[in-house]
């Protein structure tokens, strides 16, 4: 089925046509579309994994980084990982609806505030195809059209993953447009995407600094930034030395290329010497290139660790690579936090509950963690069944966008004959 419409106006105007309809469909119909998109999925995992592996072998793809390579590929375990994802999407309550307050005013007038859908969502993204399913997953349980524009490396992955999900709608007699796969256009058509006052509610780019600030200049359309994850991992002079290499390792390497991997390591200057030899010998032993200041050099125990630069701090490598610091203090590490964090996700390891609390409060940012590895900031590890982003943004949602970040509200109002003086 087609997926793709290949006019951004049009394909705007479709999905709010979707809109309209999808946003009083009842739960069980919208469930019975998402479990007709796990079925799809795996009974069309061949032909997904033909149109990957077009994408891979495709000159577009060439110059892409292993990280990227790795988050592009799909094998059958991601498909049946992303089938997974959709039926826990399904087995959510259904956010629309949900009453928020309810009371009677003192003229008599009952009041209700409620759940609604936002109405049609654009999301722009890169690499990933399964951000495909988990938009569309999210936003047909929430009431919501989609369109989605992704990479044109992930072009083939991404029409027939779109296409299984129309299948599905068609099937549960939903309209096919409540997801559109917007492609073609270049550049030029990511602004346009972004001016669509009469047919975006909302526009969610996943991706980094520089997709960020290309839409800062042309947006018109309100949009919530799933934006870098310059993530921080500081080990506190009170730490658990062996917990602290572990999670430092596990934020960093376990997979390098998705926004809350860990890209600096701040360690206090108390433990630094016994800390760091062994933690840089792992990472580096990984692959994992290393640069650090002259304290985190110094400390390194003969691992090579080269010179960071003023951008390193502020760089989300989305790679095998990390910088390290050694900072005198919690208050230094906070305060470098702070300074260069992109208000992703952040962890302290420590035994004492005082710097604990004093990190967790003091950390500007989506997700602070104590004890535990910066990559549990994830829809899924939420419990939320998926996610469309991570917004770094503070208004209306922060952390993993889910089903009821994807809502807004009405106020419906009962009265009896009531009129106002």
């Amino acid at each position: 089925m087609e997926a793709t419409l290949n006019d951004v106006a049009a394909d705007c105007a479709a999905a709010g046509a979707a809109a309209r309809l999808l946003a009083t469909a009842p739960e069980q119909t919208k469930n019975t579309a998402l479990e007709a998109i796990a079925t799809g999925l795996l009974a069309g995992s061949d032909e997904i994994l033909r149109a990957n592996s077009a994408d891979l072998s495709d000159e577009r793809a060439s110059g892409l980084s292993a990280a990227l390579i790795d988050r592009l590929t799909l094998d059958a375990g991601r498909i049946d990982a992303m089938a997974a994802g959709v039926r826990e999407v399904a087995a959510l309550d259904d956010p629309v609806g949900e009453e928020l307050e309810a009371r009677t005013l003192e003229s008599g007038l009952r009041l209700r505030k409620v759940r609604v859908p936002l109405g049609v969502v654009a999301v722009i993204y890169e690499a990933r195809p399964n951000v495909t399913i988990d938009c569309a997953a999210l936003t047909i349980k929430s009431g919501n059209a989609i369109v989605l524009r992704g990479s044109s490396y992930a072009e083939r992955t991404n029409t027939a993953l779109a296409e299984v999900v129309r299948a599905a709608l068609e099937q549960a007699d939903l309209p096919v447009d409540s997801v559109v796969l917007s492609r073609g256009g270049g550049h030029d058509a990511i602004a346009e995407l972004a001016t669509q006052e009469d047919g975006i509610d909302l526009l969610i780019p996943r991706g980094g600094e520089g997709l960020k600030n290309v839409l800062k200049e042309v947006a018109t359309v309100p949009v919530m930034y799933a934006a870098s994850g310059n993530c921080h991992v500081y080990v506190h002079s009170e730490a658990d030395l062996e917990m602290a290499r572990e999670i430092a390792f596990n934020a960093k390497v376990s997979r390098p290329g998705v926004c809350n991997s860990a890209e600096t390591l701040l360690v206090d200057a108390g433990v630094a010497a016994a800390f760091l030899p062994p933690a840089l010998a792992r990472l580096s032993e990984a692959g994992v290139e290393l640069v650090g200041d002259s304290r985190a050099r110094a400390d390194a125990g003969g691992v090579a660790v080269g010179e960071a630069t003023a951008d390193d701090w502020d760089t989300e490598y989305l790679d095998l690579k990390l910088a390290v610091a050694v900072v005198d203090d919690l208050d230094a590490a906070i305060d470098h936090i702070n300074r260069h964090g992109s208000g992703h996700s952040e962890a302290i390891v420590t035994e004492s509950e005082q710097a604990a609390d004093l990190f967790t409060s003091g950390v500007d940012a989506a997700a602070v963690y104590v004890n535990a590895s910066t990559r549990f900031t994830d829809g899924f590890e939420y419990g939320m069944g998926a996610e469309i982003g991570n917004s770094t943004q503070k208004l209306h949602a922060r952390g993993p966008i889910g089903l009821r970040e994807l809502t807004t509200f009405k106020y419906v109002v009962h009265g009896d004959g009531h009129t106002r003086n």
